[in-house]
């Protein structure tokens, strides 16, 4: 788990066009709450929070805000993105306890090649990009990372499945399925289907002739 020093500004005046007008200054609006503190009002520079979180942790980065020479352990609570452009408009951080159980989403990465899976016309499919655990701040990893190497057509990998470090728990059902095989259509069958259907059509247009010719007078 990374950890790194984010200074951020107080007193900052609330309200949209306040808001405004630290964005067009290349600042973020912001707020710090959490363990009983009153929550704060700050804005943070743009580039300084986008090197914060550049490193391995992402979001889930343990930041020491440094407000007015007092520093509040945090991480990222929620991120607000401006609708259209899709930067980032106003940041929740959260005061954390360093040595409390913390409930975070974890992004999952595979790794290794399915060799069964593509004999067999497979597609690995990872149902789940992230998964949600509780641990100590510490202890939070950056990534966790599922081999699929061992995988057939029939495996489904769920999140009981999944190695986790000591110390850190998913908070999902064991049986929640996080990596699954998906059955590829083959060319053969794509044409069988389609002289299949081309022959449904004929039948249906020599049914549809035949009742036009059975007219009474």
């Amino acid at each position: 788990m990374s950890e790194t020093i984010l200074v951020a500004n107080s007193g900052r005046a609330t309200g949209s066009a306040n808001s405004r007008r630290l964005r067009a200054d290349d600042s973020i609006p912001a707020v710090v709450y959490g363990l009983g503190m009153e929550p704060l009002s700050i804005s943070v520079d743009r580039r300084d929070l986008r090197k914060a979180v550049s490193g391995t942790s992402g979001m889930n980065t343990i930041l020491d805000l440094s407000v007015d020479g007092t520093v509040y352990p945090t991480i990222i609570k929620d991120v607000q993105r401006h609708p259209v452009r899709r930067n980032v408009a106003h940041v929740d951080f959260i005061q954390i306890d360093l040595e409390a159980d913390l409930t975070v989403w974890v992004p999952v990465r595979l790794e290794g090649e399915a060799k069964d899976v593509i004999s067999g016309n497979g597609l690995v499919d990872l149902s789940m990009n992230e998964i949600e655990v509780v641990t100590t701040p510490r202890n939070i990893p950056d990534e966790i990372v599922i081999d699929v190497s061992e995988m057939t057509m029939d495996t489904t990998i769920t999140v009981g499945d999944v190695p986790l470090p000591a110390g850190v728990t998913a908070t999902a059902d064991a049986d929640l399925p996080v990596v699954t095989v998906l059955t590829m259509r083959t060319p053969l069958l794509d044409d069988e289907d389609a002289a299949a259907e081309a022959a449904a059509e004929a039948a249906d247009g020599e049914a549809g002739d035949d009742a036009g010719d059975d007219t009474s007078e």
